[in-house]
């Protein structure tokens, strides 16, 4: 029995991390995520949008950004509304004011509690799950710094690229010193 047991536990292990592994030909974005104290701090989007600058899909954007917190038990107003710093190019450009709740919760999720890599994988595919068009996409990862400083790492990828590490360029709002190392080592590779 506990040769069985422990064969159907290590079974499903292996399955889980197969579905786990990124699909070949995906897209991986992975960085350094540093826990910044402060009000404002720790919100970040990380989304794809077509050449025509249409948001194609976004992979994750932090809960509190998208939307908001209520400390007294009321509905939430979305934290972006209130500090307009708060991943203000993902705002924009998704439209997020157009988003319902139960959109936003396709791909928001808990700032993380602690500092570490943080990955995500795109799959040229759009929100809906349905694949993209061959073409030209750009990717990025936008976080806001202690309510004021914002850092941008964007650059692009084709769709059926060969596999390779990706240029990433950066750019700042406000460059806040002490605030630089929340997002760092920003790593964009399509893999294999």
């Amino acid at each position: 029995m506990t040769k069985v047991l422990s064969f159907l536990m290590a079974c499903a292990a292996a399955v889980l991390m197969a579905s786990c592994a990124p699909k070949p030909g995906s897209l991986e974005i992975s960085f350094n995520y540093t826990k910044q104290a402060g009000p404002g701090s720790n919100q970040y989007a990380v989304w794809i949008e077509n050449a025509e600058g249409q948001v194609v899909k976004t992979l994750f954007v932090t809960e509190f950004a998208a939307k908001g917190r209520s400390r007294d038990g009321s509905k939430p107003q979305r934290g972006y509304t209130y500090r307009t710093s708060c991943v203000p190019t993902w705002v924009k450009h998704v439209g997020a004011d157009n988003l319902t709740d139960e959109q936003m919760d396709a791909f928001t999720g808990a700032t993380p509690a602690e500092s570490g890599v943080q990955t995500f994988t795109w799959d040229f595919t759009d929100q809906a799950g349905a694949p993209v068009a061959k073409g030209t996409y750009r990717f990025y990862v936008e976080a806001t710094y202690n309510g004021a400083s914002v850092v941008t790492h964007t650059g692009t990828v084709a769709y059926g690229a060969a596999a390779a590490d990706l240029p990433v360029e950066v750019s700042y709002t406000a460059a806040s010193e002490d605030r630089k190392g929340m997002i760092s080592e920003v790593r964009v590779r399509k893999m294999k």
